[in-house]
């Protein structure tokens, strides 16, 4: 696939280096320095390279969203029209200080987003867990091991079986949680689970698995 990453911080960096190890197309844009993009281009391998959102966006398959909630507009504006693009967003609707979500009960930052980028084939994933897990797993992957669970959700069927593939190619099991809206409970359980992670003293390499018994 042609992976367009929007936001080059510990989510959007890790997981599009991930991605281009795996052999995907990616492009890293959205940082606070040139210098940043390209270091990490540089270190992901040979199917990676930097470029500004446009560039990003303008051939991709699928575009992740990996930025604060408070600069969703901004990047969203250097974008550009993202109509059919299959978008998976990762960023959690929260205030700017990181105390608490802005949305909720009768929205989410997945539905928020959908409105803002109409057209675009919307899924919600790797929000639910801290960014440290995704290196330890993928470089675990292949080994004698039950893989965590991650959770995502959208509407759109096709635009949801790509981004299943993607969390399988880094380590996750994926788990269906339905319609887009179901992001109105999805981001709450990830502020449980990053309270797990962050709050201990066993460091934030957590993630979840769900057993039926």
């Amino acid at each position: 696939m042609r992976i367009g990453i929007l936001g080059a911080g510990g989510m959007g960096g890790r997981l599009g280096t991930i991605w281009s190890r795996c052999g995907h197309e990616v492009t890293f844009s959205y940082a606070r320095s040139q210098e940043k993009l390209e270091k990490l281009a540089q270190e992901a391998g040979p199917t990676a390279r930097s470029g500004t959102p446009a560039q990003a966006v303008a051939d991709a398959d699928v575009v992740l969203i990996a930025v604060h909630w408070s600069r969703i507009d901004d990047v969203l504006a250097q974008a550009g029209d993202l109509s059919g693009k299959v978008v998976l967003t990762c960023s959690l609707a929260m205030s700017e200080d990181n105390s608490h979500l802005v949305l909720g009960h009768t929205s989410s930052g997945p539905e928020a987003l959908a409105e803002k980028a109409p057209g675009a084939q919307v899924v919600g994933a790797f929000n639910t867990i801290p960014g440290e897990i995704l290196f330890p797993l993928f470089e675990a992957r292949g080994k004698d091991q039950t893989p965590p669970d991650l959770i995502y959700c959208g509407d759109n069927r096709a635009a949801k079986e790509r981004v299943a593939a993607l969390i399988r190619d880094v380590g996750f099991n994926p788990v269906d949680l339905g319609k887009l809206r179901s992001s109105r409970y999805m981001e709450p359980f990830g502020l449980v689970v990053s309270l797990l992670a962050y709050g201990g003293k066993d460091g934030p390499e957590l993630g979840y698995r769900f057993v039926r018994v």
